[in-house]
């Protein structure tokens, strides 16, 4: 069994990428990879293309990175998909961008592309002409009296777009099919080209609700790839802001989730203590979503002692508070009745697609980036990562609370060791940018998980290529997984302990 610091060796070396190693191999070196990610002994972390090539990042004893390419004649390359599952919508969707036709996928409707683009392929080196709308074909069951069920893109509430088509025999779901894409902003697209404060913003807009999350990850990605250092105050505030995003995120699921149940109370209690989070973000860093607040080079602004004031007094009342409202929801019958054995993840999968965040760690894979990559200054700070194995909707819903805990304790830490100096640092082009093109890359824990950024800075300091991936990638498609076997109704509860996003996914 290779390793994968040993594959990527086989390959040619791409010197200017950082911080893990990037290696360009032959189809017999990729299909090599391929056999580890279906014997389960390595992860996929992401697929994405480029005109005439393709790309893998994969993750080894989650601990180890490695990137490896291949170059795709006549935009061909063996497909992963067909042997290893997780790859399949990432294939599809660089079908539907690049135009790369990857052999022997199973799969080979279109994802992304509804036929309303205008052109096909637009990020093709030459875009082909407008490809034609079509009905989409959905996925078959048979057997005595089944019958589907239609539900969205459009929904009955203020959500994201997404169509969810259920087989079902009585009100026992024997399939659900997603179709997604509704909602796709062209974030690649816009980001060729453009310079690097340029493309930040357009980073912290791929999902609204992660905008530290990508902001952070854009930013660690551009400074490994110009040789960018921190200075030490900002890696401390962006952890900071990183915790509030988790805490608020957290505090509206867990409500979310029991309204879903029809238990309103915990939804408007959970709702309280979400308003007070994102009142504390603006009171300290001038934004309720912090959006915008980290940049390459450190962050916009600094934290005075009203904000400090602010995020403690927020700390003391959450931990007030939150106790009663989880012994509430511990307690509360009519409500474990809903959450218990509901939607259930089997460990299995969740170890096959290396699903993040709580879905993952709901169902046994013990897997965090802040602890597994130790990137700064996690690697100084006091936590644990919850992991249960039940995988069920009251498994993700305490995966939550633990979590809420976690980061409670961490910005209590961060508050009490924040050290002095400055808060941003110049990013320029690199002193060796006449050498060519330079690329970085970061893996961050944002709530739902892993978000992935992989771009590529140009002579002239502009982004000539830029990749983010969704923790929802590898999370929708369990979805469709722990929903069989359920009721219909128990839909919108799984769902929403799901939590996928739409925009993060859709690009």
């Amino acid at each position: 069994m290779p390793a994968l610091s040993d594959l990527v060796e086989t390959g040619r070396p791409v010197e200017r990428h950082a911080p893990w190693r990037r290696a360009k191999v032959a189809p017999k070196v990729w299909n090599l990879a391929v056999e580890q990610l279906a014997a389960g002994r390595w992860s996929l972390l992401g697929l994405w293309g480029e005109p005439e090539r393709v790309h893998m990042a994969l993750l080894e004893e989650e601990r180890n990175v490695g990137v490896i390419s291949l170059d795709c004649r006549g935009g061909r390359y063996p497909s992963v998909g067909q042997y290893h599952p997780p790859a399949l919508r990432l294939e599809r969707a660089a079908a539907d961008l690049f135009g790369l036709a990857p052999q022997g996928l199973p799969d080979t409707r279109r994802w992304l592309d509804h036929g309303q683009w205008g052109i096909s392929h637009p990020l093709a080196a030459q875009p082909g002409e407008r490809s034609a709308a079509s009905s989409y074909r959905f996925l078959t069951a048979e057997g005595e009296s089944l019958h589907q069920i239609a539900v969205g893109p459009v929904h009955a509430g203020i959500i994201e777009p997404g169509h969810f088509r259920f087989t079902a025999s009585g009100e026992t779901v024997v399939r659900l099919e997603e179709r997604l894409g509704y909602v796709h902003k062209g974030i690649e697209g816009l980001m060729a080209g453009a310079p690097i404060d340029r493309a930040a913003k357009l980073a912290g807009r791929t999902s609204g609700d992660s905008t530290v999350a990508y902001s952070l990850a854009f930013a660690r990605a551009v400074e490994a790839a110009l040789g960018v250092a921190v200075p030490p105050r900002a890696v401390w505030l962006r952890a900071l802001m990183a915790e509030l995003e988790r805490l608020a995120n957290h505090l509206g699921d867990i409500g979310a989730i029991c309204n879903d149940a029809a238990f309103a109370l915990m939804h408007a209690h959970c709702g309280v203590l979400r308003e007070r989070v994102l009142r504390a973000a603006d009171a300290a860093f001038g934004h309720r979503l912090m959006r915008d607040r980290i940049v390459p080079g450190g962050v916009t602004g600094d934290l005075n002692e009203a904000g400090t004031s602010a995020i403690r007094s927020l700390v003391a009342e959450i931990r007030q508070r939150f106790p009663h409202l989880v012994e509430l929801y511990d307690n509360t019958a009519s409500l474990q009745d809903r959450t218990v054995t509901t939607g259930r993840l089997k460990v299995e999968l969740a170890r096959q697609y290396a699903a993040g965040g709580y879905v993952g760690r709901a169902s046994g894979r013990d897997f965090d980036a802040r602890r597994n990559l130790a990137y700064a200054p996690y690697d100084q700070l006091a936590f644990d990562v919850p992991v249960l194995q039940e995988g069920d909707v009251n498994a993700r819903v305490w995966i939550r609370v633990r979590e809420v805990e976690q980061s409670l304790s961490l910005v209590e830490q961060i508050l009490g060791r924040l050290p002095a100096g400055p808060t941003r640092a110049e990013v320029a082009a690199a002193d060796d940018a006449a050498g060519g093109p330079r690329e970085g890359m970061a893996l961050v824990e944002g709530f739902r998980g892993d978000i992935l950024a992989w771009l590529r800075i140009g002579e002239d300091n502009t982004i000539e290529r830029c990749h983010l991936r969704d923790p929802s990638w590898f999370q929708w498609p369990l979805l469709e997984a722990a929903i069989e076997g359920n009721i219909v109704a128990d839909f919108p509860i799984c769902n929403k302990s799901f939590n996928c996003s739409y925009s993060g996914h859709d690009l």
